[in-house]
């Protein structure tokens, strides 16, 4: 690679192609610092440069950077822009532990979890189109992962009393099942059957007559199952440990299990896209945010940014991103999969 016939910085690649703020962005090209040490805008906001030499530039997405137009300057000289998709937070003061949920109208649904056995003022917000947060329910504790039913009805787990709940659209609360021992992650199959991951090391299905059947047994968790269901018509289920080099299980119809993907760290929430590739929120190769899977199992960093624990995919093709404090948005123009 070489400079352009103006002298100006080249930039050939930026990768990850999305971030939110304190995530990292990798830099390749020519002539970035060929006349001093680099500076980098994203939008109207200088970026701290972490690495710059004149082929890599790597720098941290400052806050205030919403604009993913990204600029290295070297001594007054701008490179073209380069276009990346940078977040907006859309709520935060928050504490969800696994991904957040999204109706068909767009509406999103997030937690204040809490601490096991603590009771917060308010268990599960929503938040509507125009990103307004208002309290939905606040007599659960610890709840943990949200599901949308193809009835457009909110499910929730809590960890602490091993129920799920079901929640209508203006929080109207009830029981849908108990006996889930510590209930943390739920999904829904193509048939509206709800999987439930007690972390102990079950997996539940319960029919839509609310029938429960022991699905799965797995290694207990340490935190929580994260599940999601799969276009193949499998269950996904990431199970974090201390590891640094954890696993993405399958399992088929019959309950069997099997190592689909090794070599994630602490893999939490999951969603899989309309064309088959699995997007979950961990560390890859030492660096934090979201990893793509494809269906063939090449894994690479779509989305940079610390203490990600959740995601999913937007009616608008945006991606939604759980830190432990809040929600945020990214335009990635990717259309999430729906089993129903």
């Amino acid at each position: 690679m070489r400079k352009d016939i103006q002298g100006k910085p080249l930039i050939s690649q930026v990768q990850p192609p999305a971030a939110i703020v304190g995530g990292e962005l990798a830099i390749r090209g020519s002539g970035l610092a060929h006349l001093g040490r680099p500076a980098v805008r994203i939008g109207d906001v200088s970026a701290p440069v972490v690495i710059g030499s004149d082929s890599l530039v790597i720098v941290k997405v400052p806050e205030g950077a919403h604009s993913g137009e990204l600029v290295v300057d070297s001594s007054g000289s701008p490179s073209e822009i380069w276009s990346c998709d940078i977040g907006i937070t859309v709520a935060e003061n928050l504490h969800p532990v696994t991904s957040p949920a999204v109706d068909s109208f767009g509406n999103i649904y997030t937690t204040f979890s809490g601490s096991r056995g603590q009771k917060v003022p308010v268990a599960v917000y929503k938040i509507d189109l125009n990103f307004n947060m208002r309290p939905l329910v606040t007599d659960m504790m610890n709840a943990t992962a949200i599901a949308v039913g193809a009835d457009d009805q909110i499910y929730v787990s809590s960890r602490f009393d091993g129920m799920v709940y079901q929640v209508s659209p203006t929080g109207n609360m009830s029981v849908f099942v108990e006996g889930m021992g510590v209930a943390t992650g739920i999904c829904f199959d193509h048939e509206r059957n709800m999987y439930v991951g007690d972390r102990s090391g079950t997996i539940f299905k319960v029919g839509p007559d609310r029938q429960i059947f022991v699905y799965a047994t797995m290694e207990p968790s340490i935190s929580a199952y994260h599940l999601t269901w799969g276009p193949d018509h499998h269950l996904y289920v990431a199970g974090p440990t201390t590891s640094s080099f954890d696993s993405v299980y399958r399992v088929n119809s019959k309950g069997e299990v099997e190592t689909w993907y090794r070599g994630l760290g602490r893999p939490q929430g999951m969603a899989f896209d309309a064309d088959g590739n699995l997007y979950s929120s961990a560390s890859w190769m030492g660096r934090k945010g979201v990893v793509r899977i494809t269906p063939d199992r090449n894994v690479s960093h779509f989305l940079s940014g610390p203490g990600i624990v959740g995601l999913a995919f937007m009616p608008s093709r945006s991606m939604l991103v759980s830190t432990t404090n809040a929600v945020h948005r990214i335009d990635v123009n990717v259309r999430g999969y729906q089993p129903f």
